[in-house]
């Protein structure tokens, strides 16, 4: 479905480099994405350039940026259709994935889509402010990130309740910088700011990778509940 060469070669231009199997799950992942988007809400993205720009490329931006160890744990936090954190695990199979989402529907999908291209994930049903206090999964990730419209000091207090002391939450968002009036949020939670990258995809869209190092403990009143979170954001 996709035009291969051309993922091939927007990847090389960001420095990532794809062998034959990856290559093939991509166009296995585009084919089920297209497919089950007819009968489910998954992306407004269908044309199969739009899906390589827009969904593969834009994710895998993440490898340009970002430095991870073999063998790191991810967890994409609203993973939707599983971007960022499916195209990460098919260019890096080493790493250990965990796709959340809220809607099972979703799960069910992205659990069809990491069989079909056989790779392995773990997979959470639920919402990110309860997962966030589950002990299992609560400071145990190397790195959450989110790929996601919500605003940086909301999705902060989504996602760094995952990450353990030492790791990181990683945001990729549009071409605004949100960090000043994030700072203070992200304090309490427990991060710091390492980095803020700007920079275009291919067809000149302009992107900003967010780098937050988890510096301390995240306050066990965090994440608060939804209500909460919307009505009276971290400032």
């Amino acid at each position: 479905m996709i035009n291969i060469e051309l993922l091939k070669d927007y990847c090389l231009e960001i420095g990532v480099k794809l062998d034959d199997d990856a290559l093939k799950y991509f166009d296995i992942y585009a084919n089920e994405l297209v497919e089950t988007n007819k009968v489910m809400n998954l992306t407004a993205i269908t044309d199969a350039d739009g899906i390589v720009l827009k969904h593969f490329v834009d994710s895998l931006e993440f490898l340009r940026f970002v430095d991870i160890p073999e063998g790191a744990s991810f967890i994409d936090v609203g993973t939707g259709a599983g971007f960022p954190g499916v195209p990460l695990l098919i260019a890096r199979n080493d790493i250990k994935l965990t796709l959340l989402d809220s809607l099972n529907k979703r799960i069910e999908f992205l659990k069809s889509v990491i069989d079909v291209c056989n790779l392995t994930a773990d997979f959470v049903h639920g919402r990110a402010e309860d997962a966030g206090k589950d002990k299992v999964l609560r400071e145990t990730f190397d790195f959450a990130t989110a790929r996601a419209v919500a605003p940086l000091n909301v999705l902060a207090e989504y996602c760094l309740p995952f990450v353990k002391v030492g790791g990181y939450f990683v945001a990729m968002k549009g071409s605004e910088d949100e960090t000043e009036g994030a700072k203070n949020a992200v304090s309490q939670l427990g991060g710091a700011f390492e980095d803020t990258v700007s920079y275009k995809l291919p067809n000149g869209d302009g992107r900003t990778i967010v780098i937050i190092k988890k510096i301390s403990q995240t306050p066990t009143q965090f994440p608060r509940k939804p209500k909460k979170i919307a009505s009276a954001p971290l400032e």
